[in-house]
């Protein structure tokens, strides 16, 4: 037997933590120990039942985990290995990570960087792993430190504080947009150079605006994207990610064809594995762990449910790590 955040919805939705046998997990040729896993977004939303996240029913949540394999008959991966696994349906369609046993695909696993804890890799989870990706599109269409101003919106949230650190770490000027503006200081010290309110760029906005920002980083989506691609620099260049005001993009052509601004779409749930791997191994070299630490709120398993409420209603900043045992 082993504990899980068991998600059921019949007549009504529950979330409880239950203890489940071990021969109902789900196919997968790779049986892990959780030792540790994360509350994304996404997390959020499955767990509070305020999004259509999971696909099958009854579902054990956590998109994210790391820990160490039990067992395995994939030849990428044997007993006593590190591991971290992020996205692929986990958590939707297949068992999630929020649980002490998990049974799960090898090809969908990434072996845990040295310079990581199990901790610290469930600290960065899906939305580190994804603002690393967003600063990987940023650089590979050419926007260096000293290009600009670079924008990250939802900058308290799991990607924007991340992308945050990244960012100011490698050199880059960074505005941080927030509705919480008693968090000013924080993000200052994680690397922003000014903070401004999310208000300036939450409501609808004309479809072309004065040049600002040489990239942006966006976890938020529909007015606040709108206004951002409409503030961007010639050739400068917009990676979105998330969806946390809403899926809707109300704009127009014109930055494109007029200031031929880049929109480039970022996905970490079935992105390659050598993607994967290329942005754990640049998080390794480029995100400070002091600064990483500022950005941890530790949890225990029954403390998650709770949590993703709060996580849900603005109430969390940075990362939530959860420890699976003990």
């Amino acid at each position: 037997m082993f504990k899980a955040l068991l998600l059921e919805k019949g007549e009504t939705f529950n979330a409880s933590i239950q203890s489940l046998d071990e021969a109902a997990l789900p196919p997968g040729d790779v049986l892990v120990r959780v030792d540790w896993s994360t509350l994304n977004y996404k997390d959020g939303l499955a767990i509070t039942n305020k999004g259509p996240v999971v696909r099958q029913w009854p579902m054990v949540a956590g998109i994210d985990g790391a820990g160490v394999v039990l067992e395995s008959s994939h030849p990428a991966w044997k007993a006593g290995d590190a591991f971290i696994h992020n996205g692929w349906g986990v958590g939707e369609t297949h068992w999630g990570c929020l649980a002490e046993k998990e049974r799960l695909n090898g090809d969908w696993l990434v072996k845990l960087p040295a310079a990581f804890s199990a901790r610290q890799a469930m600290a960065i989870g899906t939305a580190g792993y994804t603002a690393m990706l967003c600063v990987l599109a940023l650089e590979d269409h050419g926007v260096k430190p000293g290009a600009g101003e670079i924008l990250v919106t939802g900058a308290t949230g799991g990607v924007g504080s991340v992308a945050v650190a990244l960012l100011g770490r490698l050199g880059y000027t960074v505005v941080a947009a927030t509705g919480k503006a008693a968090e000013a200081d924080w993000l200052k010290a994680l690397g922003a150079t000014a903070v401004i309110d999310r208000a300036e760029l939450a409501a609808p906005g004309k479809p072309f605006q004065k040049e600002r920002w040489a990239g942006v980083v966006d976890a938020v989506g529909s007015h606040t994207l709108a206004n951002a691609l409409a503030q961007t620099r010639y050739g400068g260049v917009v990676a979105a990610c998330g969806l946390a005001q809403g899926a809707d993009l109300a704009t127009t052509v014109m930055p494109f064809i007029l200031r031929g601004v880049t929109l480039a779409g970022v996905d970490s749930v079935m992105a390659p594995l050598a993607r994967r791997q290329r942005a754990w191994d640049r998080l390794a070299r480029d995100l400070d762990p002091a600064k990483l630490e500022t950005l941890i709120e530790e949890i225990p398993l029954g403390g998650a449910i709770d949590k993703a409420h709060a996580l849900m209603a603005g109430q969390v900043r940075g990362r939530v790590v959860v420890r699976i045992g003990g």
